[in-house]
């Protein structure tokens, strides 16, 4: 299909953490943080969210309603996670499908990050904040969810079984601290800092 000449493209609508992270976000770590260059702000890089259904070796319809609704909550069709060698005590043979995963990147992962935050972390049963623990000593960060119901996008009456997934956020932060920072400053609810 040709374009009249009169046409313009449609713009580029930037997602709402993606344009706060760029005016409030990179200011406040600039000068906390002295860096010299803006290039130097880590940034998020990629969301993946995994959820490992263990159960899927006995019943397979367990799979396919956690990838449903992995797909629902992300917005992207997950894919197939399988074993990687046979363990006879969890009966799991090799390449067996076991889980599925997603990696979000630019605006669906802002767009992600936005609604986990301000929709999904708020209906988590007894919640005093996320974890502060959880980076890996690189600027990654890794939350556990126990119930995939706390997403809006999930239907309660729908869901068969109560399922958790994990959810890592990669930066390019150098240090955790630098880490802690940037996901503080994108809304993360974290627990209070003991000093």
């Amino acid at each position: 299909m040709t374009r009249k000449k009169d046409e313009t493209p449609a713009e580029k609508v930037e997602a709402r953490l993606e344009s706060f992270y760029r005016e409030k976000v990179v200011p406040v770590m600039m000068e906390r943080f002295q860096y010299s260059n803006v290039m130097m702000v880590p940034k998020l890089e990629k969301i993946s969210i995994n959820i490992g259904v263990g159960e899927a070796a006995a019943e397979p319809k367990l799979l396919e309603t956690a990838m449903l609704e992995l797909g629902q909550i992300t917005g992207q069709k997950p894919q197939v996670r399988k074993s990687r060698k046979a363990i006879s005590n969890f009966k799991l043979r090799e390449n067996q499908a076991i889980g599925c995963r997603v990696t979000l990147r630019r605006k669906k992962m802002y767009e992600f990050l936005d609604r986990f935050v301000s929709l999904a972390v708020p209906r988590i049963r007894d919640f005093r904040g996320l974890s502060n623990t959880s980076f890996d000593g690189r600027g990654n960060y890794t939350a556990g969810i126990r119930e995939q119901i706390i997403f809006p996008e999930i239907d309660i009456d729908k869901v068969p079984r109560i399922c958790g997934m994990d959810i890592s956020f990669v930066t390019s932060a150098a240090t955790d601290e630098e880490a802690y920072v940037l996901l503080a400053e994108l809304g993360m609810p974290f627990k209070k800092k003991n000093n």
